[in-house]
């Protein structure tokens, strides 16, 4: 039986994580707005205020909620990890200050379940307390996020490998002390078994930042946190190897699931700080003398907003459950499929409501519309664009159709009638008899 009910002592946590939020985190987004603030560690009032709110969270037991006991998490599973990322998603800060940020939390994971005891003492054991940062290179400028067609590659020489090639897009690598990166070591095996996946320490010699790519609005002047990456004949010992030789695929879907799904988690939250701001501004702003709540249009916007929001809500509270249960893989793939769609078409959706709602200050530098319309593109493309997993959606339904012989298709109204009055014995004159 599928069960949601929470007990009332994680409520109460709950209850603070929300105050804590709204009294203290929300506060750094106004402070340091830039998208790559909370990994910047140049920032030194903002790093002192950050360690000291990770402290407090530490003390409550809170820290990386998302991990299991064995990693050094409280174990809450996902359903109950679930109410604590949808409060965190209201924020740019909140998952660095609760230690559950991307993607370090997904590279946790591989370290956990493909690293070597030296891998994991070395780094994630670090990872994991917070102490250092990583990113995960994996897309490239032609090949996208389509291993069948990367380019960069690891040739072994001796007891090294030797990484050439160019990544696109390595969220917070230019804040990272280490990366993790896909580089194709067999060229002529099985397309999905061409890449291996590499731990680089980032200040490894031949690693070249060619640009540090920001996000629409923010300035070339500034750091962006997407960089664009050159591998210059990068020397790793064989050592350096995450999981097995050409199972990087592998190891890289075994982080992208949990991924999607914290990203459906935390969009909830935006989604619902969007849907608290038109609220807001129903009962405050007038025109033509009346609150604007008076306006059907409003109404309309803000209930459609809140009906889109629940059912997506409870799509991924579905698919949370399924990772929390053994041996339902292959439902929770086709659920984190679909959540990943519906993430970036409910997010934008509901923000273009609130921000339009808000007239040309919502459209001004002084809301924080564009930073969260901003995060409803990067839903649609993070982790594999949403057409790839409409596609993924697509072909499990069909799986289970059954072709038909014929033009006319098994509920053609005429054809079903006849089969129906031959099964039952009963012709057009007969059909209607009353007595």
């Amino acid at each position: 039986m599928i069960d949601f009910e929470l007990e009332d002592e994680f409520r109460k946590k709950l209850d603070w994580v929300r105050t804590f939020v709204d009294e203290k985190v929300e506060k750094l987004d106004v402070l340091w707005p830039s998208p790559a603030s909370p990994h910047d560690k140049s920032l030194v009032e903002a790093r002192k205020i950050l360690a000291s709110l990770q402290r407090e969270v530490k003390d409550r037991g809170l820290w990386a909620a998302h991990l299991d006991r064995e990693l050094g998490g409280p174990g809450y599973g996902q359903v109950k990890y679930l109410h604590i990322a949808e409060i965190l998603g209201r924020t740019n800060w909140g998952s660095v200050v609760f230690g559950c940020q991307a993607p370090d939390s997904g590279n946790s994971e591989i370290l956990a379940r493909y690293g070597t005891q030296e891998q994991k003492e070395r780094y994630l054991a670090p990872l994991l307390d917070g102490e250092i940062y990583s990113a995960f290179s994996m897309t490239e400028p032609e090949g996208g996020s389509d291993p069948r067609y990367f380019t960069c590659s690891a040739e072994k020489d001796g007891d090294e490998y030797v990484i050439n090639g160019e990544k696109w897009f390595s969220s917070h690598a230019n804040y990272s002390e280490f990366l993790i990166v896909m580089a194709v070591t067999d060229p002529d095996a099985d397309p999905y078994e061409r890449a291996s996946m590499f731990i680089v320490p980032t200040a490894t010699p031949g690693v070249e930042f060619v640009r540090e790519t920001g996000v629409f609005t923010e300035s070339h002047d500034e750091r962006g946190g997407h960089p664009y990456i050159r591998y210059d004949n990068v020397r790793v010992p064989a050592s350096a190897m995450l999981g097995p030789r050409g199972r990087g695929f592998e190891v890289a879907q075994s982080r992208l699931g949990g991924g999607r799904i914290h990203h459906a988690m935390r969009t909830i939250g935006l989604c619902q700080k969007a849907i608290d701001m038109m609220a807001d501004r129903a009962v405050s702003r007038k025109t033509s003398g009346v609150l604007i709540k008076e306006k059907q249009s409003v109404q309309f916007d803000i209930a459609d907003s809140q009906i889109a929001l629940h059912q997506f809500r409870l799509m991924v509270l579905h698919c949370a459950w399924l990772a929390d249960q053994a041996g339902r893989e292959r439902e929770l793939r086709a659920a984190i499929s679909m959540i990943k769609v519906a993430s970036a078409d409910v997010a934008e959706k509901i923000i273009w409501r609130a921000m339009h709602m808000h007239g040309s200050l919502g459209v001004s530098n002084e809301m924080p519309f564009a930073h969260m319309l901003f995060m409803t593109g990067m839903l649609g493309l993070a982790d594999g664009p949403t057409e790839v997993h409409k596609v993924s959606v697509a072909r499990r339904v069909l799986r289970n159709a059954t072709p038909h012989e014929g033009f006319f298709p098994p509920q053609h109204l005429p054809t079903a009638r006849a089969i129906a009055l031959e099964e039952f014995g009963l012709t057009e004159e007969t059909v209607n008899r009353r007595g």
